[in-house]
């Protein structure tokens, strides 16, 4: 048994010696050296085999082409519908703040106490979440996160806003509150700030 520990001992200090010469012989580098392997592994990892370069262009018969346009037709469409609705039932919900604001008592009306009213008034207010300012913001907003930075895509998104002012005064009953007619001619108003920066830039 002492012999094996002492055999133990022996293999573990040469195991030891060995790592320790490997370790020595591995260790010293020049910063040359280092900077050639860092190179390297920069260039084996944006060349990995089977994928391609970000900036090629992927070709695509006839059909899958004009399948990507019709799809891109439609993603348009759905985004100027989705901006539309949306129109729609902000102009909708800042009418009904507005109509509440100017109850001067809730004693008949369910549900509707002072508080209501008092917060519709601040609501609807220069710099309240649904007065002008802020609705009209929100309203650019939408419709520029849709279009991107795209001058054709913003008239179209421009667009499907009158059209989703003309569906909420329709379901209104031919009239929404002046607040709704203010806040699309303040949206309006940043659009074509927005054109005249875009044109500015160009010339």
């Amino acid at each position: 048994m002492g012999d094996m520990s002492v055999n133990g001992a022996s293999n573990v200090n040469a195991t030891y010696a060995t790592d320790a010469t490997k370790k020595t012989e591995n260790t010293p580098k020049t910063e040359e050296l280092k900077k050639e392997e860092t190179v390297a592994a920069v260039y084996e990892k944006s060349s990995e085999a089977g994928k391609k370069p970000t900036y090629s262009i992927q070709k695509m018969s006839a059909e899958d082409r004009a399948a990507l346009v019709e799809k891109m037709k439609l993603d348009m469409v759905n985004q100027k519908n989705q901006l539309s609705s949306i129109v729609s039932q902000m102009l909708s919900k800042q009418g009904n703040v507005s109509n509440l604001s100017q109850m001067f008592s809730p004693e008949n009306l369910k549900n509707v106490t002072a508080e209501d009213i008092a917060k519709a008034k601040q609501d609807i207010s220069e710099d309240g979440y649904w007065g002008v300012k802020q609705t009209s913001q929100r309203l650019f907003d939408f419709a520029s996160a849709l279009a991107g930075d795209d001058v054709e895509k913003m008239k179209e998104m421009q667009a499907a806003m009158e059209k989703g002012f003309k569906k909420a005064t329709k379901a209104w009953g031919g009239k929404l509150p002046d607040i709704c007619q203010e806040t699309i001619n303040e949206a309006n108003k940043m659009f074509d700030e927005y054109y005249a920066s875009k044109k500015s830039v160009e010339s």
